[in-house]
Order: structure tokens, then C-alpha cells, then sequence
């Protein structure tokens, strides 16, 4: 189920893209509950821009409008015929000019979900992973150490 009605969620986004970039925002927006890593994405060819609820009802309100501005300055840059990629100079001025995080914050539920934490014998880095790690096969990327689990 979707945290707010899609005509609420196009306001929303228009409100922002008017605030922000001087512009209106005439295509598509919706909630995609299948996103799981990122809070939201833009795709050009469908000129369609898509957030992911959980950060709705997870975050707080300026990570979410952080995450709408975010995919604005992919869509606006690529309506223009700029660099609207990550690695672009227009794009990263962009960002820096409305205020737009480059990355969004990990949600709150998924933070928990580290179940194995490794500390580098040598240089005391610390290590938090999902899954186990060999640690007979696999050394610090920092200094070369050996891994133990806590």
C-alpha cells in the first residue's frame, strides 16, 4: 500500500520542482515498493520518476523532499540536454545548488541487519557484514591484517 494517493505524491514533487528549479514538472511520478537499496530512481526513456515508499514512512520529512530533489536534477538536466548522470559536472552542480544530497540515508529498518562484525587484528578497523566472511581467506583492505570476529 502506498503512503499517500499518486495525484498528492505529483503535487508534492511539482511544489518542489517549482521551489527549487523555477520549473514545472509535467511527467509521471509513483511509488515503486520493489526499490530496496536507494530511495528513489529516474528513467529517462520513460521520463518517469520513481520513489520508494518505505523512506515515506520510515524517514523524516526532509529526507524524503532531499530524495525528490535529488531525482529532479536527473530529470531537469536530462529535459535539457545536459549531464544528468551521476558522474556529470552539470549534475553535481546541480545538486549543489538546491541543496540535494548526493545519496540518501540508509533506512531505518535496514541498519539493524548487521549480524556478523569483524575488527582488523592490527589496525583495529572495524568490519560490520550480513553474511559470514572467511576469514582464514580474506585480510583487512586497510592494512593487510588479520579478521576476527566479535
Amino acid at each position: 500500500m502506498d503512503p499517500m494517493p499518486e495525484e498528492e505524491l505529483y503535487q508534492l514533487v511539482n511544489q518542489l520542482s517549482e521551489a527549487f528549479f523555477n520549473k514545472t514538472f509535467m511527467d509521471k511520478v509513483r511509488f515503486n515498493s520493489r526499490l530496496r537499496t536507494t530511495g528513489g530512481r529516474y528513467i529517462p526513456s520513460k521520463r518517469l520518476i520513481e520513489l520508494n515508499p518505505k523512506y515515506v514512512l520510515e524517514s523524516d520529512k526532509e529526507e524524503f523532499h532531499g530524495i525528490i530533489k535529488h531525482e529532479l536534477c536527473h530529470y531537469h538536466l536530462h529535459i535539457e540536454g545536459k549531464g544528468y548522470q551521476h558522474r556529470d559536472k552539470d549534475f553535481r552542480e546541480l545538486l549543489a545548488k538546491t541543496g540535494s544530497p548526493r545519496h540518501c540515508k540508509q533506512l531505518p529498518s535496514n541498519q539493524q541487519r548487521y549480524q556478523h562484525i569483524y575488527e582488523c587484528q592490527k589496525c583495529k578497523m572495524v568490519y560490520k557484514r550480513v553474511r559470514k566472511v572467511d576469514v582464514s581467506r580474506y585480510r583487512c583492505g586497510k592494512c593487510r591484517g588479520r579478521l576476527h570476529l566479535i
